[in-house]
Parts: structure tokens; sequence; C-alpha cells
């Protein structure tokens, strides 16, 4: 079953930052489903975020990257109209810390690997992890080791393509093109511009 393919046909019309988690017994366990984004430092979580829910200042986008140092829930309300019957979810979408920052100690990459590891394998609501790539540099080594690990402990993985407004429309579709060979899952990888 695909969770993004579901979600998508929803409108987001509320959305508040509801918790941070810093260790497994802060982890939200209200039932709830989670559909959470990770990614290199600075590719974009944030900005998705406050794009994807209307907001400007939902998620903090900050310049510095390595910011994002908890695992951040949004709750979010949702609705769609079938058959003139409208129809309502709520979930949580979850901000993880991004990877790769270089000005941080060894030790505390090491925690935060392990802190989103056990997350993945552990929050009940987990349903699906966005990663976030760079369209501009889509065959990283960070991002493809990001992939692989993520294979073995995402319920369901979609790629999306970050920042494809400073590509050209060639350059976008063949970036596209690469990022569907590197990292291949159950879904097409999407582009997404938060400026659009």
């Amino acid at each position: 079953m695909s969770e993004i393919k579901d979600i998508a046909k929803f409108h987001i019309f509320s959305s508040a930052y509801f918790a941070s988690a810093v260790n497994k017994n802060q982890y939200v366990t209200d039932g709830r489903k989670e559909i959470a984004f990770i990614g290199r430092s600075n590719v974009g979580k944030s900005s998705l975020i406050n794009s994807l829910c209307g907001r400007r200042k939902l998620a903090y986008v900050s310049r510095e990257p390595g910011k994002t140092r908890t695992i951040n829930y949004y709750a979010i309300q949702s609705r769609r109209t079938v058959d003139e019957v409208e129809q309502r979810q709520d979930w949580y979408l979850v901000d993880l810390p991004g990877y790769g920052f270089a000005k941080t100690s060894q030790e505390n990459k090491d925690n935060w690997s392990a802190f989103i590891d056990e997350y993945m394998r552990k929050s009940p609501g987990l349903t699906m992890i966005g990663l976030l790539v760079d369209l501009r540099h889509p065959g990283l080594p960070i991002d493809k080791k990001a992939y692989d690990w993520l294979k073995t402990v995402a319920p369901d993985l979609l790629i999306i393509g970050t920042k494809g407004d400073k590509l050209s429309r060639n350059e976008l579709h063949k970036n596209l093109a690469q990022l569907k060979k590197l990292f291949p899952t159950n879904h097409a990888p999407i582009a997404y511009s938060s400026l659009t």
C-alpha cells in the first residue's frame, strides 16, 4: 500500500508543532500515522515542511547546517471529499536530524545515527520515510549510504529531489532519471521545490 499516494489525496488544513524527542521515551505513540523526512544537512527539509503545510515558520529554516538535532513532530489535519462525503485524516509529519554535518564531533554523529536508527525501527506509527536528495548533486556517496541503510529499516521509502528550481528543465529531467536509477524504490522519485 502506498501511504504517500493516500496522504497526497488529502488537503492539509491545519498544522502545528506537536513535540520533540531526544530519546525513545519521548516518541509519540498515540496511534496516528507518521511520515518522516530525512536528508543531508541543509537539503531543505524544513522548507519542504513549511511549503507542504502552507506555513512560513512552522519548521525553523536555518542557514546553519545541522540545526535540527531532535526528532520534531508536527500534527497534521487533512481532509478530502469523496462522493460529497468529507473524509478526514490526522497524522504526524516528522522532521529528522540531517546527516553529514561536518562541524560536530564523531561522538555526536554516532549518537545521532543511533538515535535515528532506533526511531526507524521502534516507532509504531511510522509508515513512510521521505529521503530528500539535492537534485543538483544526485549521486553523492553520503546519500547512497543513507539510502542503503534506509532500505533495511524504512517501512516504505520515497525519494524526494529538492532544489530543482535551480536547474534547467532538461537538467531536472536528467537528474530525476539518475535518481530513479541510483535509488530504486516502489515509487518514482519526485521533484519538489518550496518556491512553487
